[in-house]
């Protein structure tokens, strides 16, 4: 497939801006080209293609420094004639010493198909061969691209910057140097090795994670940056403003919650512990987490490197999160256990209905604003809807349950609803994060499962879950008996 309508400059400055469908329109317009000058070099489909799909890697990583975009044909043809180089110099042999004979392959057991779409067998693959290694480069780089190329004369020379004339000449010659007898198999071959739809997903699904589009990007960036603006304002909101309203929410929701304590002695080390949890989780998200993406661009993950280095980071997120609310709550039981009246440690009324209303909006948009968001930037509208309707369900839930109760009743209820509401969460994780990450990947599940195993979210959540338990148990230990009254 072909995308005439769409320039190579504006592919080129679209996917700057990490539009990987551009970049995947760049693949499948010059995969042909790029393959078979690696095949006509090297002399084997597998690693040629392999050598191709290096080179687009390489292109991803480094468009920013590609100044013309109009010139990204001949830029992927210097690429990959360097891949070649570098590949045929690591393995210290000539191109011609990678044919097998006949003779032996015949007697080499089948080994698994190549990854094009309609593989040849490796005994059709060392006749191929056989048949071109003699001829001049020259003649070998046309006569592959025009069996390749749609039989296309015009595509051909467009490829290789020559006049049709010469392709013509180079061709009458190329066939001249074949003999009568492998020439139709050769033509078929060559057309049935061409790459296809998988290797665009292979590619697509091997990308790092960003481009690289720090020096060097020039007039490339410059173009694409007026195209992208008004798209990228929306993005920018859409992946900003959902985590920043649940920032806001949360603080919001902790400030009440302080303000609202019965006794001096709790309001203070509320005050403190809630500073010391959003302290980190600001570090984390604004500081560990931009860190990762530097540090992906700066070496080059593969998609597989850093959905694992992810899945790490997020499970010890959550590990922390979980930690610090358990003991807060461990602590506040103890603070009111301790209080002259014990029964009646808290307020006598209950809060009031618009405090009571402004709190339970904090934590629940801290719990699942960037849920909402992360479901809708996917575009998994329904879902989106769902975990909304959700949201409201068990708010208004907390609400009714419990309104009216004061003291340790209250904060008995307050933190059943709260497990309540992690255990959702886990849930919803373990459902649909799958079918978002591929969406924002633009992969379906099965290349996705490559990249990130199936079983490893609900591995994730079975270790959190123990975590939990273990951190019950040391702090029940900890704090006394039932987690209520502290130890001497």
């Amino acid at each position: 497939m072909t995308i005439p309508e769409t320039s190579d400059a504006e592919l080129v400055s679209r996917s700057l801006t990490g539009d990987r469908e551009a970049f995947s329109h760049i693949v499948t317009r010059y995969q042909t080209l790029v393959c078979s000058l690696a095949y006509s070099a090297m002399g084997n489909l597998g690693q040629s293609e392999e050598v191709a799909q290096e080179t687009f890697i390489t292109a991803w990583r480094h468009l920013g420094h590609l100044r013309e975009p109009e010139k990204l044909r001949s830029w992927l043809c210097g690429i990959v004639r360097n891949r070649i180089q570098k590949s045929l110099h690591r393995e210290g042999r000539e191109p011609a010493c990678n044919a097998v004979s006949l003779e032996a392959e015949q007697d080499s057991p089948c080994s698994a198909a190549l990854p094009s779409e309609q593989a040849i067998s490796r005994e059709e693959e060392a006749l191929l061969w056989r048949s071109l290694e003699g001829m001049p480069e020259m003649y070998r780089e046309p006569l592959v691209l025009f069996y390749r190329q749609h039989q296309s004369i015009q595509e051909v020379a467009a490829a290789l910057d020559l006049s049709e004339d010469a392709v013509k000449q180079r061709l009458s010659r190329g066939r001249k140097m074949l003999h009568e007898a492998v020439m139709g198999f050769v033509e078929g071959a060559l057309g049935r090795t061409a790459p296809g739809g998988e290797f665009s997903a292979a590619v697509l699904a091997a990308l790092p994670v960003s481009v690289v589009t720090t020096a060097g990007v020039g007039g490339a960036a410059g173009k694409g940056a007026v195209a992208a603006k008004s798209g990228g304002v929306a993005a920018l909101l859409s992946t900003w403003l959902a985590p920043i309203v649940g920032i806001i929410a949360g603080i919001m929701a902790h400030w009440i919650i302080t303000r609202a304590a019965p006794t001096q002695t709790e309001r203070r080390f509320k005050a403190a512990a809630f500073t010391l949890f959003w302290v980190f989780v600001l570090v984390w998200l604004l500081g560990v987490q931009p860190a990762l993406y530097a540090l992906s661009g700066h070496f080059g993950w593969s998609a597989h490197t850093f959905f694992t280095v992810m899945a790490g980071f997020w499970w010890l997120y959550g590990m922390v999160i979980a930690t610090l609310s358990i003991f807060v709550f461990r602590r506040v039981f103890a603070i009111r256990v301790l209080a002259p009246d014990a029964n009646q440690a808290g307020p006598a009324v209950p809060p009031k209905r618009g405090s009571h209303i402004l709190l339970l909006i904090g934590v629940y948009l801290a719990c699942f604003s960037w849920l909402i968001n992360l479901a809708w930037r996917s575009g998994d509208q329904i879902w989106a809807g769902i975990i909304t309707v959700i949201m409201l369900v068990l708010g208004v839930g907390n609400y009714l349950w419990v309104r009216g109760r004061t003291g340790i009743r209250a904060v008995q209820a307050v933190v059943g609803h709260l497990a309540l509401v992690w255990c959702v969460v886990l849930v919803l994780l373990n459902v649909r994060l799958e079918v978002w990450l591929a969406a924002a990947r633009g992969i379906d599940l099965t290349s996705l499962r490559q990249l990130l195993p199936a079983r490893t979210v609900p591995l994730l959540t079975v270790a959190l879950v123990l975590w939990i338990g273990i951190v019950l148990a040391i702090t029940r230990r900890g704090f006394g008996n039932h987690g209520l009254t502290p130890r001497s």
